[in-house]
């Protein structure tokens, strides 16, 4: 929110009192709380009036400091709050009279006393500061808020606040963080989240599931501002040796993603959004593909495997499906994984709106009633997750469907959620209208988790806040079909990336419209450079014999691709499910140092070795930029070399696109098989690039998550020796650059 008219003077009704004099420490092992004055106090007089704020410290996580301002304490507790480690880890503290010095790891903040400031460092290095009169409480005509602006050097670059699709370097703009179903083409998003990096290697999240509004370089252009309405402020500093350290501590303080089945990389099928299809229609898609040794892994029906007007009542429609779980079986047995849309809401015309409102399963409105409207289902009501009982009746269908048949659940919709409503536990509608999603996700997820087990549980999910990392896999919703749309959905996925999110998916060929034979073939060389890959659209069907048949060999190729591909991909899956760094991951994130890299949003590390840069254009142009890494880049289906730390021209065909390997990196492939969870074990070809004499190393997991073997690569010489470790069967060995034994 915008307080300032210019640089000068405050808007109108507003007024600001801002942290200057600290009256009083109290140190603990656990906090550092501070009494802070709005105003330099010379005599007792001026103690007699105006508010009084409080500055506490802690730290939930090593190399984490949070920092909480009050006004008014007394108020009645506002819920719910984000699920965060809140241990309140032992804090080191040191009043040097003019200073109080907070540590936390290698964590520091140093805050003076006589002219309130807060400079924060890391091992030593600056990070940033609040400076004096930027901590503020705030009064505006619509309310209180509370107030942070903190100092952005030169050359600072900010990244992240969830799944953004505004330009990627978010210096210049509002980012509000406030879920809605916007599309992907405006500055609104389904997955907001209060927290962003900067490319100075820190990480800002902002401890509040309400609305959040950041003014990133904006109404100061030397500021990171935010604010939120109310009587006080919690903001973390999430500090790291490396840009992937802070997401691992971040992660620390709000959860690490589950780790999704291996089944879970191979192609998605869909039936599309409005699109007629019965058995006959979903048996022909699936035996085109097979005809056409296109491999699939999973088949999923949308809305309308629901009747019309009924969603959700979770009962298959009987005029097209007469005998669903006979259905269900009949493509099981052909290898197939099942998944079936849903969402929160109860349409009015559904069996089960009056059930649920009786027992009080849906939200409700200020006098007693459901709270209704017709904006998606006429009439429909919203589920209730914050009742138990809501959420074991619900769970209750999905655990009924899973047992005709069904895998897993695309969790659609929990962005338009009101906020004139009543939730069962008091919960306030403000804090709940972007933390709902939190629930959503939460109880389909550990629904599926009940039944299939720990390394058996996915969702497809598209709305999502702070947390909800830990259950994946969340896509990137309603995109066109245009270029611009695919590169706009990319900026989305690495934005989010950076909050924590190791997993992220879109539609094949964008939701809206029909494209071109062209951009579908293109679209998919990227979508099966993704972590999870879904043919997906709108009003027609998406496979890939309705664009050309040349979209079939496109298509074939890049899946095959992919599954050849899985030992590399799910080792770098483990990484984020136990470090909660990204699968996919921004440039800057593995190359912070190279200027170049801050602001490429075109091309992205797929796991720690492979760059991916997908084409654009319908040309087959690309301009590819790769770091300096002490070696050549090695293309991975060409074997062509390239220097780093210069851009490179290319033209492809449908075949190809820009897809290097890093110097000094190991990546195993895989036979393939008939999914994607296939033994990882059988005859595993290891190639070796540009291996240094520092060497390198790789482990492979099994498709359940646990340690298979370790290849380790030396150059010895210019002779470069591969050796495995607990690899039960051979392997071959393919050197790139350099003899090899």
């Amino acid at each position: 929110m915008k307080f300032n008219d210019g640089h000068w003077m405050l808007k109108p009704g507003v007024s600001a009192f801002p942290c200057v004099d600290v009256r009083d420490v109290q140190i603990t092992g656990k906090s550092v709380t501070l009494s802070v004055a709005p105003m330099k106090i010379h005599n007792r007089g001026m103690t007699l009036a105006g508010p009084l704020l409080t500055v506490c410290f802690t730290s939930p996580a090593n190399d984490v400091l949070q920092v909480k301002m009050s006004h008014y304490t007394g108020g009645a507790a506002r819920f719910p709050d984000f699920d965060i480690a809140d241990e309140r880890l032992d804090i080191s503290a040191e009043d040097t009279g003019g200073e109080v010095i907070v540590t936390a790891g290698k964590l520091t903040a140093a805050v003076s006393k006589f002219e309130f400031k807060i400079s924060y460092a890391y091992d030593g290095r600056f990070l940033t500061a609040s400076s004096p009169k930027q901590l503020a409480y705030m009064t505006a005509p619509d309310g209180a808020y509370c107030r942070e602006r903190l100092t952005t050097s030169v050359g600072e670059n900010y990244y992240g606040f969830g799944e953004k699709f505004t330009p990627f370097v978010k210096n210049g703009q509002v980012a509000d963080i406030w879920n809605e179903d916007g599309g992907t083409a405006s500055e609104q998003s389904y997955k907001c989240v209060p927290f962003c990096v900067s490319g100075r290697g820190y990480g800002v999240f902002v401890n509040h599931p309400e609305r959040v509004s950041f003014e990133v370089c904006s109404e100061t252009v030397s500021k990171l501002g935010f604010s939120v309405k109310g009587e006080e402020l919690r903001y973390m500093i999430v500090g790291g040796d490396t840009l992937p350290d802070v997401i691992s501590n971040y992660t620390a303080v709000t959860g690490r993603p589950a780790l999704p089945p291996a089944w879970s990389y191979g192609l998605w099928l869909s039936t599309s959004f409005i699109t007629d299809y019965n058995e006959e229609t979903v048996t022909s898609f699936i035996d085109g593909m097979f005809e056409r040794d296109i491999p699939l892994d999973v088949f999923h029906f949308d809305c309308f495997w629901m009747k019309e007007y009924q969603w959700c009542d979770f009962e298959w429609d009987k005029d097209v499906f007469p005998d669903a779980p006979a259905m269900l079986g009949r493509l099981k047995e052909k290898g197939l994984k099942i998944c079936v849309w849903i969402n929160p809401y109860i349409g009015q015309k559904s069996l089960l709106f009056n059930e649920a409102a009786e027992k009080g399963y849906l939200i409700k409105t200020r006098d007693g009633g459901v709270w209704q409207w017709d904006m998606w289902q006429p009439g429909m009501g919203i589920v209730d997750f914050t009742n138990p009982g809501a959420v074991e009746w619900y769970q209750g269908f999905l655990n009924r469907l899973m047992s005709e048949g069904v895998d897993c659940f695309k969790t659609d919709f929990g962005e338009r959620i009101p906020v004139d409503c009543v939730y069962h536990d008091g919960s306030d509608p403000l804090k709940m209208h972007n933390y709902y999603t939190q629930l959503y996700n939460k109880a389909v997820f550990d629904a599926v988790k009940a039944v299939k087990g720990e390394n058996g549980a996915v969702v497809f999910a598209r709305s999502a806040t702070a947390g909800g990392q830990q259950f994946p896999v969340h896509w990137g919703g309603d995109c066109e079909a245009t270029y611009e749309s695919m590169a706009e959905s990319l900026r989305g996925g690495l934005s989010l990336s950076l909050c924590g999110f190791g997993f992220w998916s879109h539609d094949i060929s964008g939701f809206e419209n029909t494209a071109p034979p062209d951009l579908y073939k293109r679209w998919v060389a990227f979508g099966l450079f993704s972590t999870h890959s879904r043919l997906h659209g709108s009003s027609s069907y998406r496979v890939p014999w309705a664009f050309d048949e040349e979209a079939c060999d496109v298509l074939r190729f890049f899946t095959n691709e992919k599954r050849g591909l899985m030992p590399y991909i799910y080792s770098a899956s483990v990484t984020a499910h136990k470090r909660g760094i990204p699968v996919m991951r921004p440039m800057v994130l593995e190359f912070q140092d190279d200027p170049v890299c801050q602001t490429l949003d075109r091309q992205y590390m797929f796991g720690p070795s492979i760059l991916v840069a997908p084409v654009f254009n319908a040309e087959g142009e690309t301009l590819t930029y790769l770091p300096e890494c002490g070696g050549a880049w090695t293309h991975l289906f060409t074997g062509e070399r390239q220097e780093g730390g210069r851009f490179v021209r290319g033209k492809y065909d449908y075949f190809g696109l820009p897809v290097y390997v890093k110097p000094n990196s190991i990546i195993v492939r895989g036979e393939g098989g008939g999914s994607a969870d296939y033994d990882y074990h059988v005859k595993p070809v290891i190639h070796a690039y540009e291996i240094s004499a520092e060497g390198a190393e790789a482990v492979v997991v099994r498709p359940d998550g646990t340690e298979a073997y370790t290849v380790r690569a030396e150059n010895k010489g210019g002779k470069v020796e591969v050796s495995v470790e607990g690899l039960r069967d051979g392997f071959t060995a393919v050197i790139h650059g350099g003899d090899g034994v």
